[in-house]
């Protein structure tokens, strides 16, 4: 077939929506296995005798081989292809899906899920790359909004379908449907995603790589369990690694890319978004620890929040083309701070949960998905934007590392779970006021429009 291209002016080629499907897709995959897991996470704790605060382990070990497989992923894409390394990733999350179906243990079954995250972390950062490609600057944030709206459908079908299955069946079943989507998405893989590729990235920077994922391994123990020994070693190694970026030369995180205030205000931006996203994880932990439901009914209250990610990402994706990226984050860290505060003080409440789950939802959708990505896509050209999306997602995943991880630990700390509850979302909601203040600092709308993608670094 005839590669996707974007046609002049601001209408998209129809060619390109069998690739925003296939595309969308496999975005929805690797989203779901999130969303379907939480609900699940005390009935998972109870077979495998696991204490609510280690399984954050679940979350964060799962995001931490997000970070390799997004650098893994990014250079690899650059240099091979999109094609290739999408459906490589999809069949990936679909092996990880078997061996946690057949999980015997919780060894087993974190083994299962990084096998999935390998896979499912290189799904998004590619996607994004290729709708780069195809679609022009002036009809990319509809694009990426589409796209990342199937991030929110599965944020709705996931704790519903995760409740409903654990209640009436097993948890281990969850992961099944996973099997017949993976199968769908490679086949529209092989006819649609383009092959094309930069083929600019030099060889994987596997030191640097090394040094940022045992420095994340390190302080989310200490913030999980509380050592603050290895908590510091963490921060240690974690300097290292930086001392290393600046030396390598084809580092993982490209200082380049942080020479651009724009870019840089946006990378640290992303890992507030993530800490905040990291607070939904445990939402039906909480509901079921505090208010006695079932499965399936805390994850209806937290598919509620999903509901509204569906509702505002596509309208926040169409907000970028007309009213800027600050504009749409301002609103999102807004929602996001209110819908937070209002769990942390009412989760004991049912009608006061439902409140905070529409209003965070909200604020969420604004945030998630397209946002930041225009932003990055706006700012780089072709031969760097797989290398600077990875980037982008890998500094979400820091932010849901460190967001799980500290959930998890503050948790652990409360004298009673409602109180380390409580506590948990309000150090949420002071990571949203600093989220707010990030976003103060990007470019206007008038700037934004202003510097044409040639001069993008």
């Amino acid at each position: 077939m005839p590669e996707t291209r974007a046609v002049a002016g601001h209408e998209l080629d129809r060619s390109a929506l069998p690739l925003l499907l296939t595309l969308g897709l496999g975005v929805f995959a690797g989203a779901l296995d999130l969303g379907v897991l939480s609900p699940a996470l005390p009935a998972l704790g109870r077979d495998f005798g696991v204490e609510t605060g280690a399984l954050a382990w679940v979350f964060t070990l799962y995001l931490l081989v997000n970070v390799a497989s997004i650098a893994i992923a990014s250079t690899l894409a650059d240099r091979y292809g999109r094609r290739t390394v999408y459906m490589s990733c999809v069949a990936l999350f679909a092996l990880g899906s078997v061996v946690a179906v057949l999980a015997q243990d919780y060894p087993m079954f974190l083994f299962a899920r990084a096998l999935q995250a390998l896979g499912a972390g290189g799904i998004f950062p590619v996607a994004t790359a290729a709708i780069g490609d195809a679609v022009p600057k002036e009809r990319r944030g509809a694009a990426l909004g589409l796209v990342a709206a199937t991030w929110g459908l599965a944020a709705i079908i996931g704790p519903v379908f995760g409740g409903l299955v654990t209640h009436f069946i097993s948890w281990r079943w969850i992961f099944a449907f996973n099997f017949p989507l993976a199968a769908v998405v490679l086949w529209l893989a092989a006819k649609y995603v383009p092959r094309v590729a930069p083929r600019v990235r030099g060889p994987l920077d596997v030191g640097g790589l090394v040094l940022l994922c045992a420095g994340l391994l390190f302080l989310m123990d200490g913030l999980t369990v509380g050592r603050w020994i290895t908590g510091v070693v963490g921060v240690i190694v974690l300097a290292g690694f930086a001392w290393w970026q600046t030396r390598a030369l084809h580092p993982v995180v490209p200082a380049k890319l942080f020479t651009t205030p724009q870019l840089a205000k946006t990378y640290l931006l992303e890992i507030t978004i993530g800490m905040l996203e990291g607070s939904l994880f445990f939402i039906p932990t909480v509901l079921v620890g505090a208010e006695g439901l079932s499965y399936f009914a805390a994850g209806l209250v937290a598919a509620l929040g999903a509901v509204m990610f569906v509702v505002v990402i596509p309208l926040s994706g169409r907000a970028l083309d007309r009213y800027g990226s600050r504009n749409v984050l301002l609103a999102g860290t807004f929602f996001t701070e209110l819908g937070l505060a209002i769990f942390a003080l009412g989760f004991t409440s049912l009608p006061i949960a439902l409140l905070a789950m529409v209003v965070a939802g909200c604020g969420f959708g604004a945030l998630l998905g397209a946002p930041t990505r225009y932003i990055v896509t706006n700012e780089t050209g072709e031969s760097t934007r797989a290398t600077a999306i990875g980037l982008l997602s890998q500094a979400l995943i820091v932010g849901q590392i460190l967001g799980g991880s500290l959930a998890g630990g503050v948790i652990s700390l409360g004298h009673t779970d409602l109180a380390g509850y409580r506590d948990a979302y309000f150090c949420f909601c002071g990571v949203a006021l600093i989220a707010l203040f990030l976003t103060a600092m990007l470019k206007s709308r008038a700037a934004e429009r202003r510097m044409p993608l040639e001069e993008a670094a």
